[in-house]
């Protein structure tokens, strides 16, 4: 009796850790679905790092192709400086796409001016009548016309607008006396600059008006820039009068036109 008795308490003894055992399965289970979301952490990292990456790659792509677009657009603007406006007519025709570049670039420069010449010559219009007829020479996207009610000739040397006339400056299809104003905003480029002045002077009629705007370093003496005062005794004695005073004419003699210094652009 008292084997029987410690047989079966023996027994009652091992039957309590199975009592147990059910209630490790929900911690087991629980334990098993952290592991599972752990496991998903690593791949939803991996996710962020290769879009961060690709980010990375796709700016650093950004930044080169500014950089190359940058220095496409300074190696035309010193062309364009540097040459004559026939040559570089020609330059343009043997690769229409550059004109598209150079303006692209030119665009971004003027993007960081704190003010547009060309905004100040459509005020200057805007308060005059508009029945005056313009000629824009080196019009670039043709703003000026896209923004005056006045009949405007857009004249540069290449032309994906209809309304652009494609021409060397120093000759248009322009009748003589036949425009008010001539408009030079940023574009006395060529080294035979003088020659498109005299255009204009041949296009306007009598008492028009000569606008030109320039970047300042040009015309700054002590930085290899010309004398201000000898570019206009030069413009004066085409037959024009400065605004601000009164000069008398060449009748007849040569006009010592100054070397306008070329506008190149450093790379930041």
């Amino acid at each position: 009796m008292k084997e029987e008795q410690s047989r079966k308490r023996r027994r009652g003894k091992h039957k309590k850790p199975q009592k147990t055992q059910p209630s490790l399965l929900p911690k087991h289970s629980t334990k098993l679905h952290k592991k599972t979301h752990q496991q998903k952490n690593p791949s939803h990292q991996s996710s962020s790092s290769s879009s961060s990456s690709s980010l990375k790659s796709s700016s650093f792509l950004d930044k080169m192709k500014a950089r190359l677009a940058g220095g496409h657009f300074r190696m035309i603007n010193e062309k364009l400086y540097t040459c004559t406006g026939k040559e570089a007519l020609d330059y343009f025709k043997e690769d229409p796409e550059l004109f598209d570049m150079y303006h692209a670039g030119y665009q971004e420069q003027m993007s960081h001016w704190p003010e547009l010449p060309v905004n100040i010559i459509i005020k200057w219009l805007k308060e005059r009548s508009s029945s005056l007829i313009v000629a824009d020479f080196g019009c670039g996207d043709a703003r000026l016309a896209k923004n005056v009610k006045n009949k405007v000739f857009s004249i540069d040397l290449v032309s994906n607008d209809p309304s652009v006339i494609s021409c060397d400056m120093s000759n248009t299809p322009l009748r003589a006396s036949s425009v008010d104003v001539a408009v030079f905003c940023l574009s006395l480029m060529g080294t035979n600059y003088a020659s498109y002045l005299k255009e204009a002077c041949r296009v306007l009629k009598p008492s028009g008006w000569l606008l030109i705007a320039e970047v300042k370093s040009r015309f700054d003496p002590n930085n290899g820039g010309a004398d201000p005062n000898m570019f206009s005794k030069a413009v004066c004695e085409m037959g024009f009068t400065s605004a601000l005073k009164e000069n008398k004419s060449s009748n007849g003699r040569e006009i010592e036109w100054p070397e306008l210094k070329p506008c190149i652009y450093k790379r930041r």
